[in-house]
């Protein structure tokens, strides 16, 4: 498990570009067989990803998290972004096809994940963060989830966004997780953008060609920084930074937040006219 520190945003002021991406970008996932996962210190948020080929993989606490068993304090999201696959929590097995998703909650003790077909593994992206009470594990089928629809194509930034882990449908502690889908000819998101001090974000861009780049804008609304992203990387994003990107064509990307507040809507808007 590799571990990331949090940052000042006014140490961040002078990074350059190798600095930047070494401690917000997350660009090495989806390794056949193996599970990578990234600790960071900012609301002890866990990123991880597991491509089971071989054989079934497990989720172990290690050495870092000073615990039992991986979830013994801890709730787990999981979006399959690969071939059709299976997790198994303590016995009970659930099958996941390609944007399928599930909550598991605090206690969980045996978390099994596995390929149905090992020429098309699964590709298994999770977010993990510290819980202090145990909610049901839920299968969550994006058919299911909660949509709302943004944006305009005039604006390039015609997108969806579908919501798998929030109140009032998938209930946890303080794991939000969803996923937001660009339309074709739309490259933006989260623009005009926006922070929330009350919780920090992790995403996770897909469904890129391999010639394709995103330039994932961060930083104060006042000193942005940029970090260009290709297929199945992620970014960690602090309470204190904006994140919106552009792209060189349309793309999805799956947002997980962690923090005080679980309230959706509750962002600091930042003015066009204030970016810097």
């Amino acid at each position: 498990m590799e571990l990331r520190t949090a940052s000042n945003p006014r140490d961040v002021k002078a990074y350059d570009t190798a600095r930047l991406r070494e401690e917000f970008l997350i660009d090495d996932l989806f390794h056949p067989d193996e599970v990578k996962m990234v600790y960071s210190h900012i609301d002890r948020i866990i990123t991880g990803s597991a491509v089971p080929v071989s054989g079934p993989l497990t989720l172990d606490a290690g050495d870092e998290l000073r615990a039992e068993y991986f979830l013994q304090r801890r709730e787990l999201g999981v979006i399959n972004i690969g071939g059709e696959g299976v997790v198994t929590v303590d016995g009970v097995s659930y099958e996941l096809r390609y944007k399928d998703g599930l909550y598991v909650g605090m206690g969980s003790r045996d978390i099994r994940l596995e390929s149905k077909d090992a020429s098309q593994p699964a590709k298994f992206y999770f977010n993990s963060a510290p819980a202090h009470k145990t909610y049901p594990t839920v299968y969550i089928r994006p058919e299911d989830c909660v949509r709302v629809e943004l944006g305009t194509m005039e604006e390039s930034n015609h997108r969806t966004i579908c919501k798998y882990i929030l109140p009032g449908q998938v209930e946890s502690c303080q794991l939000v997780m969803g996923m937001t889908s660009l339309k074709p000819g739309s490259v933006w998101n989260t623009m005009p953008c926006h922070t929330h001090d009350r919780r920090m974000e992790v995403y996770l861009y897909f469904e890129l060609p391999q010639d394709a780049i995103v330039m994932h804008y961060m930083g104060q609304p006042t000193e942005t920084r940029h970090i260009v992203m290709r297929n199945e990387q992620a970014v960690i994003s602090p309470s204190w930074s904006i994140h919106s990107a552009s792209a060189t064509r349309a793309y999805t990307f799956i947002w997980g937040m962690v923090g005080e507040n679980k309230d959706f809507d509750d962002m600091d808007a930042v003015a066009m006219s204030d970016i810097r």
